[in-house]
């Protein structure tokens, strides 16, 4: 299974200035020459490329300024619960900086262990519990990510959705709007926007 088999949008393009380009540049060779992979190392693939998105959102979305308490605060990007990343999110973020302020991986087991955060993958080990950390996170900007099922329409605010070997983003502003976050129009412009679902 070959996945992101197309032009790279220009929000995520590897030829922008920065270290990442190699890394990306590289990462889409390998994708190229992954059809015959089998299931887990597309998976592992799979999670490569959501490293770099996930890198990439730092890149697109502005946060309030008392995110950042102090001027060399990190932007923190985290997962909460089971981590299918491996070394790829640490990698992706390796020697990069995003205004001037450097990257910092931090994984989560519970709710109560995030402190300052950023960027939030939710696993879907969590998926059973997604309304009770969103809930839990209500009044802080953090930018929420995952790929479960319906993650964005039950108030995640970026979804990833794999659709013909191809990696989608569906994006909830209202929830990122909430959270006193603006998304670039850069990152809008590719993505499906979706409304919470109302019960």
């Amino acid at each position: 299974m070959a996945l992101l088999n197309q032009p790279t949008p220009g929000w995520a393009n590897p030829r922008r200035k920065g270290r990442c380009g190699p890394w990306l540049a590289a990462l889409a060779l390998l994708l190229s020459a992954g059809r015959d992979a089998s299931a887990q190392t597309a998976a592992a693939k799979e999670y490569q490329i959501k490293a770099v998105f996930l890198f990439n959102f730092t890149q697109f979305v502005d946060w309030p300024p008392q995110a950042f308490p102090e001027r060399q605060t990190p932007v923190i990007i985290g997962v909460l619960g089971e981590d299918p990343f491996g070394a790829y999110l640490d990698e992706a973020v390796r020697g990069e900086q995003v205004n001037n302020r450097p990257l910092l991986i931090q994984r989560y087991r519970r709710l109560d262990d995030i402190g300052t955060c950023h960027v939030l993958f939710i696993s879907q080990s969590e998926n059973s519990r997604l309304e009770q950390i969103l809930a839990g996170l209500k009044g802080r900007s953090i930018l929420t990510v995952g790929d479960g099922d319906k993650f964005a329409q039950r108030g995640g605010m970026i979804r990833f959705v794999t659709e013909k070997n191809r990696i989608r983003l569906r994006i909830n502003l209202e929830a990122s709007k909430a959270a006193s976050l603006t998304i670039s129009s850069k990152l809008l412009r590719p993505a499906e926007l979706v409304s919470p679902r109302k019960d």
